[in-house]
């Protein structure tokens, strides 16, 4: 319990920072909120006015106290591009990039850790593994996304690319065209954990007490079940951790790519329009999301192997 509070209380404040840096850098960025609303050729009367009507003229840790109270009950501020609470923006765009990047980590786990302990344990074609997985490593997920528009939209017609099907009126088919982008974006972490675990299962599968164990009889997939996994799974699950995070950060691009819009398409085009507001929001809540995946990793590291608990408790 200590080292679950621990964690959740470093977690909290990791969070705290990152905010307060992202709402000082864009309080300090040239051309704030009544800039951008009024434009450049607004006289200095109407923007002080507005500035106050904005509260932009108080101390920023008043103004950062206020964003950071409003942020746990879903007040993220106005945008300053569609005059509109930006939560209520956001929240559907959100959802979008949650379910692309929860669907690519579903693809991840259940194809690559399967596919490292089945490498782990063979040791033919080795050549033609390494390949493909090199391949799979360096072929970047824009380019895959390209290709699958190109073999399954232009070609089979499976999905019309550029065109997100409105998941209210027909979830099939919005999950079909997500699913497309989740390969794109899932085959290079798909590669890159089927590797590790297959480097540390087989580290594992050197080490003395697997050894002795088969040498009184014990079966090998019950040595590699109840031991061997338990070991080898600490470093990978940290990998998962940062591929969850990274997830999200590539999704950015792979929206650009099938025209999804999500918080990716969102953020590019609010940085063009210098709606500071909605960028702000959107960078603290991927900010989020990777403190939430870092924290999680360190738990279930704790939960798979106790020595991890007792270590950072002290």
């Amino acid at each position: 319990m200590k080292y679950v509070l621990k964690r959740v209380l470093a977690g909290l404040a990791t969070m705290l920072i990152v905010s307060f840096l992202t709402f000082a850098a864009f309080s300090l960025i040239s051309g704030d909120a009544a800039t951008a609303m009024l434009g450049t050729s607004a006289t200095p009367e109407r923007l002080a006015a507005l500035r106050a009507e904005l509260g932009l003229d108080r101390p920023l840790p008043v103004r950062y106290g206020e964003w950071l109270a409003g942020f746990f009950t879903g007040d993220l501020g106005v945008s300053t591009s569609y005059r509109q609470p930006v939560w209520d923006i956001l929240a559907p765009k959100f959802r979008l990039t949650l379910c692309l990047s929860l669907l690519s980590f579903l693809l991840i786990g259940l194809v690559s850790i399967p596919l490292g302990l089945l490498s782990a344990g063979r040791q033919r074609l080795e050549g033609a593994r390494t390949a493909l997985n090199q391949l799979g490593m360096a072929v970047p997920p824009f380019f895959t996304g390209i290709l699958l528009s190109w073999v399954f939209g232009v070609g089979l017609k499976w999905f019309t690319p550029g065109q997100f099907p409105d998941g209210r009126k027909d979830f099939a088919g919005a999950a079909a065209y997500l699913l497309f982008a989740a390969v794109a974006l899932s085959i290079p972490r798909i590669a890159m954990t089927a590797r590790m675990l297959r480097s540390t299962v087989q580290e594992e599968l050197g080490r003395d007490y697997v050894r002795t164990a088969i040498s009184r009889g014990s079966d090998r997939r019950t040595v590699l079940r109840r031991h061997v996994l338990k070991n080898a799974l600490p470093p990978v699950v940290t990998f998962l951790a940062q591929t969850m995070a990274e997830i999200v950060a590539g999704s950015i691009v792979v929206e650009q790519v099938f025209v999804i819009p999500g918080l990716g398409q969102m953020l590019v085009t609010s940085i063009s329009n210098r709606d500071y507001p909605v960028v702000q929001a959107i960078v603290v809540i991927l900010a989020l999301w990777v403190v939430l995946a870092g924290t999680a990793a360190d738990l279930i590291n704790a939960r798979i192997d106790p020595r991890l608990r007792l270590g950072g408790a002290s």
